[in-house]
């Protein structure tokens, strides 16, 4: 298995073109199986790891970080070779913040939380800082400014933005591009057979402006990953109307699975990585054996024929706007 490697929307840094996902670090993964999938991570030539400040949840908020930070911490290389990239806009229960606390983007919340985030993955810069949502409540005088402040420090390398829509990626990149700066490198959004709406707009648009796209929840939190058929679940798995929702649909690609000889959950991670805006899909996994099994999908080209089936099963939204409704 030989990994691959692209650059990240329009900027100059190359990454995987699998992100390791560290959501269930300090949650259902604990500390030692976390080490270990990242050292598997680095070792099958993942260089792209993605967390966020707010992971752990709640009033244990920051915890995953923190992990990540020890794990840096044991040196040999590990922080060298990695391409760091975090979040921020949510609440992470500290008192200091006092009003500020609230979920937002802010320049206050754009100082504070990257200390924050610096002090506990113990390292002084952050590849990538991305807002986890859009503020649409604050001007992107003041966000542009704060994220050129912290640029200019060396604390981050490349500003990206999650759950933006189409038109919050256009606006962000008019504002920047007045400033000269380079503006959003990538977006990061859910994004997978199941879930193709942003083809509408938020593809596109980040492909026009130089966004590489990161799809988050790429097996639609297991439905495409066989659990609707053999019965497994998961927590993120949803509840019986989902899966009785998209039923047909899934025993139709469960049996084109078969007649490829693949697994489910390596035939969505092709299907993505065969896009022409995707980067690189996040694989949040919780245990080592998910982690091995996943690395299948860069072995993985599927053919014309078979995406053409995919679409078949799972159609898309009819388009890239705005020729699907504007003409």
């Amino acid at each position: 298995m030989k990994m691959e490697f692209t650059k990240l929307g329009k900027s100059g840094l190359r990454v995987s073109r699998l992100c390791l996902g560290t959501m269930n670090f300090g949650v259902d993964t604990d500390e030692q199986e976390s080490f270990r999938i990242m050292d598997a991570a680095l070792d099958a030539g993942i260089n792209f790891f993605d967390t966020a400040n707010i992971y752990g949840w709640g009033e244990n908020a920051g915890r995953t970080e923190e992990i990540i930070g020890r794990w840096f911490a044991q040196g040999g290389g590990r922080r060298e070779r990695t391409v760091l990239a975090t979040k921020l806009y949510g609440d992470m229960h500290d008192p200091l913040d006092g009003p500020n606390r609230e979920a937002g983007l802010s320049a206050y919340k754009i100082r504070r939380h990257l200390e924050g985030s610096l002090r506990r993955l113990q390292t002084d810069h952050i590849e990538l800082y991305q807002m986890h949502h859009i503020d649409r409540s604050v001007s992107w005088e003041e966000l542009w400014g704060a994220f050129e402040i912290a640029a200019a420090q060396g604390k981050i390398g490349y500003v990206g933005s999650s759950n933006f829509a189409g038109w919050d990626i256009a606006v962000a990149q008019g504002e920047a591009k007045a400033r000269g700066s380079i503006g959003l490198v990538c977006e990061q959004h859910k994004y997978n057979l199941l879930c193709r709406l942003p083809e509408l707009e938020v593809l596109p648009a980040s492909k026009a402006l130089g966004l590489g796209v990161i799809p988050w929840s790429p097996l639609d939190g297991g439905l495409l990953a066989g659990n609707a058929r053999h019965g497994g679940g998961s927590k993120r798995s949803g509840d019986a109307k989902r899966l009785e929702k998209h039923a047909a649909q899934l025993e139709q690609f469960g049996a084109l699975c078969d007649e490829l000889g693949e697994r489910e959950d390596t035939v969505a991670l092709a299907w993505l990585l065969a896009q022409p805006a995707v980067t690189a899909p996040i694989i949040g996994v919780r245990t080592m054996e998910q982690f091995e099994r996943t690395l299948r999908v860069v072995e993985v080209k599927l053919d014309e024929e078979t995406l053409k089936r995919l679409d078949e099963i799972f159609p898309g939204p009819g388009g890239e706007a705005p020729r699907a409704y504007a003409w």
